[in-house]
């Protein structure tokens, strides 16, 4: 039996379309990247959520979660408790830069081993560590396609849920 947890992340894209991913790992999936981003505290609200879980594994201030991309479900182990994972995730525009401040103790609890960019040509490597969610790439490629036709994005997707299938590389 695993223990919902609700949670939400944002997606940072720079000026060239790279996305902004942190480094983690699972014992149910191993090294990972995903956008950054956590646990609701009581009373939040996914996007209050989002913007703080920015604020706090980044260092940025002056970036606001925009609009909806997704929403997906997951298992993995939580400070040692299985859960199922119900993420809102989040896109946000800004420039290209590294954490600022002392985000080290946000990293620490938080099991964050790094962070970078990702260009959409890395993203789409099969030989790169897996993503959460697995089909980001794609819905980047959707962001930026309507980004290029001055559309103002995707309607979000509810991906369900997805099961966790460690790599084989």
């Amino acid at each position: 039996m695993r223990t919902p947890r609700q949670a939400a992340r944002t997606v940072v894209l720079d000026p060239d379309g790279a996305v902004f991913l942190v480094r983690s790992e699972n014992i149910e999936v191993g090294v990972h990247w995903n956008p950054p981003g956590g646990g609701l505290d009581g009373g939040e609200s996914p996007l209050q959520a989002a913007s703080r879980e920015l604020r706090e594994e980044t260092g940025w201030h002056d970036l606001r979660p925009e609009t909806l991309l997704c929403t997906w479900e997951h298992d993995f182990t939580w400070h040692g408790i299985p859960v199922r994972q119900h993420e809102h995730i989040y896109l946000a525009h800004g420039p290209r830069r590294g954490p600022e401040g002392d985000v080290s103790g946000a990293h620490a609890a938080d099991g964050i081993l790094g962070w970078r960019w990702w260009t959409p040509a890395e993203l789409a490597d099969p030989k790169a560590d897996p993503l959460w969610p697995p089909i980001l790439p794609a819905l980047l490629d959707a962001v930026r396609t309507a980004r290029a036709a001055g559309q103002p994005g995707p309607a979000p997707m509810d991906l369900g849920y997805v099961p966790n299938q460690r790599p084989t590389r």
